[in-house]
């Protein structure tokens, strides 16, 4: 495939990733649909939301770069070797916030939700509670394999399940970037060693 249009189709791949991204960390804000949580963010809030990994990272840190390589997959003034080199620079940056959207999703999948969580105790506690260890919750395993310790979230309703969805959601278009991005600073090397395979008519 010519590098321009290599370039044209990552850029243009990039875009649906960005939107997914920004869309499931604003849905996020809403756990369980419910409002609360942003009244009283520190309180019921599950913290990795607000490190905006879909936003900033995965969103507007690789928006940007996808703008900028869809612009050298066209004929104009991106589309020659300065402007290929260029987009190697925009694509690691664009890599570096796909990474971070795919470490803060992680870690929102694997430390879990907060919570109004049912002990077995009795005692209801506003908490994150799949970060304590396993015998405090009596599971004999990480939560994401054991449905039923989801059902001790009482508050907001289905919080557990919408984390692991949008976060799920977030992981998984971080890793498509990631690699989109990467092929790309490829491309551009060879688009800023080589030249670009633009014809003048």
């Amino acid at each position: 495939m010519c590098i321009q249009h290599c370039s044209k189709f990552i850029g243009v791949s990039l875009y649906p990733f960005c939107a997914i991204s920004i869309i499931c960390n604003i849905l996020l804000f809403f756990p369980g649909w419910s409002l609360d949580a942003i009244n009283t963010p520190e309180v019921k809030m599950t913290p990795e939301v607000l490190y905006l990994g879909g936003l900033l990272g995965s969103g507007v840190l690789v928006l940007i770069p996808a703008i900028y390589v869809h612009c050298t997959g066209k004929p104009g003034k991106c589309n020659n070797r300065c402007g290929m080199f260029l987009s190697v620079i925009f694509s690691a940056v664009g890599v570096c916030g796909a990474l971070y959207g795919l470490v803060v999703s992680a870690l929102g999948l694997v430390n879990g939700p907060r919570c109004e969580y049912l002990f077995l105790s009795g005692r209801v506690q506003w908490t994150i509670p799949f970060k304590l260890p396993l015998e405090f919750l009596n599971i004999d395993r990480s939560y994401l394999f054991n449905r039923n310790a989801w059902d001790r979230c009482v508050q907001p309703a289905g919080v557990v399940e919408f984390n692991v969805i949008f976060f799920s959601t977030i992981l998984a278009s971080s890793c498509i970037q990631t690699v989109l991005c990467a092929i790309q600073m490829l491309n551009g090397l060879f688009g800023c060693l080589f030249g670009t395979c633009s014809r003048k008519y």
